[in-house]
């Protein structure tokens, strides 16, 4: 019994060391590393989140970042990132410039400063961005039809996309659960994950706003690559070398400073 318990904390730690080096686990993977089963790997992870060490994502795991901790830089108050974030956004944003911007707080906090900008052309899925943006004055608001998320306050389906497909903006603004530069970019959302898709497609430059604790980590749902024409526009609670893969990849990478 003392054998079998030493071997289980053995190959959770190997878990563990390898979830801090990259950020994600997969079944598939550490079934070959360890030379256990997919269930037993399964059954490892399901423990570790139990325990609170990490977070389970369909096929693997990612690891649980606490808030105000980055993924290796310094702590940064969340509200305070999504604020500097915000402001960084604004310096790339033009009176007169047309935007896609989907549902998320980050996104939220880059419209409460859009209101420094005149004669914007905006088109959201967010209800709580359209609720914000509506009473502000030099304004032109869109809001997408279509299904409802009551729980997150966006619209999506085949509506919704319908209606994309009818803009090219000069900007697409999305908050998004993670940027990773192997993974690419992905959200828990899958239902928003296609209008992500699909303003990055329609838009001729994407801006991806996240916070530190979203750099690294891997969503549920793919929306794309790390790619050029892309800008990451982060705070500065970071990790170098996390940053430094996701401008090997081909992505802009601006850091907000406090």
């Amino acid at each position: 019994m003392a054998t079998g318990k030493l071997k289980i904390d053995i190959r959770r730690q190997a878990i563990l060391e390898q979830l801090n080096r990259e950020g994600i686990v997969h079944v598939t993977q550490l079934s070959e590393r360890l030379g256990a089963t997919p269930a037993t790997i399964r059954n490892d992870l399901d423990a570790l989140a139990v325990d609170g060490q990490l977070d389970r994502i369909q096929g693997g795991a990612v690891r649980r970042v606490k808030p105000g901790e980055g993924w290796g830089g310094t702590p940064v108050p969340v509200g305070q990132g999504r604020r500097a974030i915000a402001e960084a956004v604004l310096r790339y944003i033009s009176d007169g410039d047309t935007l896609f911007i989907n549902s998320g707080t980050t996104t939220m906090a880059v419209a409460e400063v859009l209101s420094l900008r005149k004669n914007l052309n905006i088109v959201t899925n967010s209800l709580a961005v359209a609720n914000y943006l509506a009473h502000q004055a030099d304004m032109r608001l869109i809001l997408l039809g279509g299904e409802l998320n009551a729980n997150y306050g966006f619209t999506y389906g085949g509506d919704a996309l319908e209606q994309l497909s009818r803009y090219q903006p000069q900007w697409s603004i999305l908050s998004v659960d993670g940027v990773h530069p192997e993974h690419g970019i992905t959200t828990y959302h899958a239902d928003e994950a296609m209008i992500d898709r699909t303003m990055i497609a329609r838009a001729q430059k994407t801006i991806i706003v996240a916070d530190h604790r979203k750099i690294g980590r891997v969503g549920f749902s793919h929306i794309c690559g790390v790619s050029e024409g892309q800008i990451l526009v982060t705070d500065s609670g970071c990790d170098d070398a996390q940053l430094e893969r996701i401008r090997t990849a081909g992505a802009e990478v601006h850091v907000a400073q406090l």
